[in-house]
């Protein structure tokens, strides 16, 4: 079952510095640092969706599935050099996104976060996973050609993913409030 935390605190990390999965020490502003940092915080946001009560059965599955990925994710960025998001993953993906999306009416207007608790949350988490993406494209720009390369399904998955939060934040804004939250591009501004 490998290590158990007997003790949370080390104080390994006073100097500024934290551990890769690898043993290799950097600092804790490091752009592989950031992007795991980033896509933990990208499953927290996906917990607190899930926390929202009375759920549909298909949304929780979905997003518990996810925060399994996200962490999968999170440990192949946390050590250089490994592989753990495959490309089957993220077609598998792209069926649920399919799946959640066909039974929607088509967009014809932009739509604001909010709808409910669980879509304004699903709205959070969405932009959260965006901005893990651009921290992941910040990092593989670094390690273009280096053993600690990103593996290109890292931020296909991610993309993917923030592509199913909205679509899902859709399914909840229904769910919780009967509707979306359409953006009122004509809402007559006074100068």
């Amino acid at each position: 079952m490998g290590h158990r935390l007997s003790r949370i605190y080390t104080r390994t990390g006073d100097d500024g510095t934290t551990g890769l999965g690898d043993g290799t020490r950097v600092r804790k502003d490091d752009l592989r640092v950031e992007a795991y940092g980033t896509v933990d915080e990208a499953n927290s946001a996906i917990g607190l969706v899930l926390a929202v009560p009375g759920l549909p059965t298909e949304v929780s599955r979905c997003l518990i599935e996810v925060q399994h990925d996200l962490f999968d994710l999170g440990g192949e960025l946390c050590i250089p050099g490994t592989q753990v998001i495959r490309a089957d993953r993220i077609a598998e993906l792209e069926q649920v996104l399919d799946h959640f999306n066909d039974p929607l009416p088509a967009l014809k207007d932009f739509i604001l976060p909010g709808g409910g608790p669980a879509a304004a949350a699903c709205h959070l988490a969405r932009t959260v996973v965006r901005r893990a993406e651009r921290c992941v494209w910040a990092l593989a720009d670094v390690e273009q050609d280096g053993p600690g390369k990103i593996h290109l399904e890292v931020p296909q998955y991610l993309n993917r993913l923030s592509d199913l939060l909205f679509v899902v934040a859709r399914v909840l804004a229904r769910h919780e409030h009967g509707s979306e939250v359409l953006w009122r591009h004509d809402r007559g501004r006074k100068s």
